[in-house]
C-alpha cells in the first residue's frame, strides 16, 4: 500500500512536468482549458491530493503512532488540511469530470465521502474518542486510496483494448467503492476496544 502511495503521490510532480502526462486533459473542451480557473484547481486538487496521499500512508504504522506520537499528530494535521484543501478542490472538478453525469456523480460523491470522514475523524480525535478516530480515519483513508485504484483499473482497462471514453465514467465509481467495503470490512475486523 505503501509504494503504491507513494508512487502515485508524485503522478502531480509528473503530470506538471512531463510532455504528454497531462492526457486526461485531451478530453476537455477547450473554453474549460483555457478558462483561467480550471487547471489552477485541478493542480491545486492534484497536489494536495498526493500529499494527503504520501502523508496518510505513515499514519498506519502502529510503532510510529506509539513512539512518535507527536509527529503522528503533526502528520494527521497535514493529512487534515491537505483533504480539506483537495478535496474541496476536488469537488469542483468533479462538476466538469470526462464522462457525464456517471463520473459527475461518482467523483462528487467521492470527495463529499471524503471530505465527512476526514472530519469525522477530526472530531473524534479532539473529543479524545480515538477507537472511533481510527475506524474513521480508515475510512477516509480508503477515499483517499481512490487515487492508486483508480490508475490501477485505467491500467487495466486500457490493456484489456478498451477506449478510455467508454470504460473512464465507470472508474468514477470502481474506484473508491471496492476501497470503502475493504474498510468496511477491516473496520469490522477491529477490536472493540484498543
Amino acid at each position: 500500500m505503501v509504494v503504491l502511495a507513494v508512487v502515485i503521490s508524485l503522478y502531480p510532480i509528473a503530470f506538471a512536468l512531463i510532455p504528454g502526462a497531462d492526457g486526461l486533459f485531451r478530453s476537455k473542451a477547450d473554453a474549460l482549458l483555457n478558462s483561467a480557473w480550471y487547471k489552477p484547481i485541478f493542480y491545486v486538487h492534484t497536489s494536495f491530493g498526493g500529499v494527503a496521499l504520501l502523508v496518510g500512508s505513515t499514519q498506519f504504522f502502529k510503532k510510529l503512532r506509539q513512539r512518535r506520537l507527536k509527529l503522528h499528530r503533526t502528520l494527521g494535521k497535514i493529512y487534515v488540511i491537505s483533504v480539506m484543501i483537495s478535496g474541496l478542490s476536488g469537488l469542483v472538478v468533479a462538476g466538469y469530470a470526462t464522462g457525464g453525469w456517471i463520473a459527475v456523480s461518482g467523483f462528487t460523491l467521492l470527495g463529499i465521502g471524503w471530505l465527512w470522514t476526514t472530519a469525522l475523524a477530526y472530531i473524534s480525535v479532539r473529543k479524545v474518542n480515538i477507537k472511533a478516530h481510527e475506524r474513521w480515519m480508515i475510512y477516509s483513508y480508503a477515499f483517499c486510496f481512490s487515487a492508486v485504484t483508480l490508475r490501477i483499473y485505467l491500467g487495466l482497462g486500457i490493456a484489456s483494448g478498451m477506449t478510455f471514453m467508454d470504460f473512464y465514467p465507470y472508474l468514477a465509481w470502481l474506484c473508491w467503492v471496492p476501497n470503502i467495503l475493504f474498510a468496511r470490512w477491516r473496520v469490522s475486523a477491529l477490536p472493540s476496544t484498543l
